[in-house]
């Protein structure tokens, strides 16, 4: 049984995370901005006979961050994810920047991972696993315009956890990055490409298999290496 916490559990990829390390027996700290909103969470919770628990976090928010770490108590940590996000404002024009969009963007999934994995790393030992969702828009392969402030966070994520896991290395502690897939989430749409089913599964099941000489990459959820 491995001690999973999981950052915007109360939907989409998160949520499905929850649920297959839930199944396979694992103790799992779900963490949502909106604790009282996650409806299908907290279903789950109560069901789970304690293996589950929901906390509040805010990663956007140092002070949130920090209280629900604690609120999880002192249990080591075996595999962090780090999955919440936003979407931003993919239709901005170049000329019509939203600059408190573009900082919330930053925030959240730039400046949100690292709070959290800090906030997480005195629990870490030898063998622990920070997994962070990005996307195939951090990457230069990425063929098109516009997603400006979803875009550079996610790829200024990317290189944050590639020096994290290089300072990380010796004490052994594994980072991954993980494009999910087009999704059908909140976020992705209806008309994505798969089910955050089979996302979470791939991400989950790559995230077994990580190993330290591969910390700092960056993968598919379906297991194969992403063109940075």
């Amino acid at each position: 049984m491995a001690n999973v916490a999981i950052t915007g559990a109360g939907r989409g990829i998160a949520l499905e995370l929850v649920r297959q390390h839930l199944a396979q027996g694992d103790r799992v700290y779900s963490l949502a901005r909106d604790p009282a909103g996650a409806a299908e969470l907290n279903a789950l919770a109560a069901e789970s006979s304690g293996l589950l628990t929901v906390h509040a976090m805010d990663v956007a928010d140092d002070a949130s961050v920090k209280a629900g770490a604690a609120a999880t108590g002192a249990a080591p940590i075996d595999l962090l994810y780090n999955v919440a996000g936003i979407l931003g404002t993919p239709a901005a024009q170049l000329e019509n920047v939203d600059w408190a969009e573009f900082d919330k963007a930053v925030e959240v999934m730039v400046k949100g991972p690292l709070r959290v994995l800090l906030a997480f790393l005195p629990r870490m030992k030898a063998g622990a696993k920070v997994m962070n969702i990005t996307s195939q828009l951090a990457a230069s392969t990425w063929p098109y315009g516009g997603f400006y402030d979803y875009g550079a966070a996610k790829a200024g994520l990317n290189r944050l956890m590639r020096s994290v896991a290089i300072d990380l290395k010796d004490r052994g502690v594994i980072v991954g990055l993980i494009h999910p897939g087009y999704v059908q989430t909140d976020m992705g749409g209806a008309g994505a490409d798969i089910t955050p089913e089979d996302s979470a599964t791939g991400i989950r099941e790559l995230a077994e298999r990580w190993t330290l000489d591969r910390s700092g990459d960056f993968y598919k959820w379906n297991g194969e290496e992403h063109a940075w």
